[in-house]
């Protein structure tokens, strides 16, 4: 086996956020002062491996972001934080995925619009596949399509496990492919009741178990979040109060967390515990990379909040 040089390595799309806080969502035609503005990076998969590196992971990105503006930011951003942009490709003369945040100010509750970019997805030839060899964990949320899942083919072929983002929104019939290949899934519970066809997550978390993951977390805000195991562990995990600014980022967050719990060596449990208190740092600031908490900040949260 080759030696491990990353913890998790993640393959998705890298995106730029614009966020702006907002007395209230506008109406048609209405002109509207924001009362709080953050420009960071963003994307699923590209917020989780941040989150890992945060709290101590050794993280890799693969992507391919134009070779703009917004392409830039994102580098310094995957740089500044200690993710490896290696697997980074540049599209030249490209654009890279932008999304606008109008988030509600006092609320949380959000409106996205979202451009994909110009730059186009990452082809089957251009998947680094070294990269993945060098991984213990790949993480993907499905997209680049036939890359992301020859990818995770490969990543079960060569030992290295699997790690999907069921994320809000996001279910699609071709995630039928992918799931049956990860080792851990983690979904929102709109995915995991679309998936499986069951409302109640003690019952969609053992029918994702037989569709082929080992260890299964289904997230819903609020309520906390269910986690699941072949080897018949259930837990509930509560969600820790804290005073909401955004939410924007917080079950990508949970993702990398819970990643990096697994690749420490943690036992489900206390996985568990430090990704909810990772969203819920989150959840304190604008946007979902700004709070991203390091390691200590969430172990002193996990203690302040030992006895509630």
């Amino acid at each position: 086996m080759p030696e491990k040089v990353y913890d998790v390595v993640g393959l998705g799309v890298s995106t730029v956020d614009l966020l702006m806080q907002v007395d209230h969502l506008p109406a048609e035609e209405e002109i509207l002062r924001a009362v709080g503005f953050s420009a960071q990076g963003g994307g699923p998969v590209a917020t989780a491996i941040v989150a890992a590196a945060r709290l101590g992971a050794r993280t890799a990105m693969i992507d391919a972001v134009g070779d703009d503006w917004r392409g830039q930011l994102i580098r310094d951003e995957y740089a500044r934080d200690g993710v490896s942009t290696d697997f980074l490709l540049a599209r030249p003369g490209h654009t890279s995925a932008t999304a606008v945040v109008l988030v509600h100010h006092g609320s949380g509750k959000r409106t996205i619009v979202w451009s994909s970019g110009t730059a186009p997805e990452l082809t089957v030839d251009e998947v680094p596949w070294p990269a993945i060899d060098q991984a213990s964990y790949l993480h993907v949320n499905g997209r680049h399509g036939d890359a992301c899942l020859q990818a995770c083919q490969y990543a079960r072929q060569h030992g290295v496990l699997v790690s999907f983002d069921g994320g809000a929104g996001r279910y699609r019939e071709e995630t039928r492919r992918t799931v049956p290949l990860s080792d851990l899934c983690i979904a929102a519970r709109e995915f995991a009741c679309r998936y499986t066809g069951e409302e109640d997550p003690e019952r969609a978390g053992p029918a994702l178990l037989n569709a082929g993951p080992r260890i299964v977390a289904i997230t819903d805000g609020i309520r906390g979040s269910w986690v699941f195991s072949r080897d018949g562990t259930r837990i509930h995990q509560r969600a820790f109060p804290v005073e909401v600014i955004d939410t924007t980022g917080c079950g990508d967050c949970y993702h990398g967390a819970f990643v990096s719990g697994l690749s420490r060596g943690l036992d489900l449990r206390s996985t568990a515990a430090l990704a909810s208190a990772a969203a819920a740092l989150n959840a304190c600031q604008l946007g979902g990379r700004q709070g991203l908490p390091t390691l200590p900040e969430v172990q002193a949260f996990l203690t302040q909040h030992a006895a509630d």
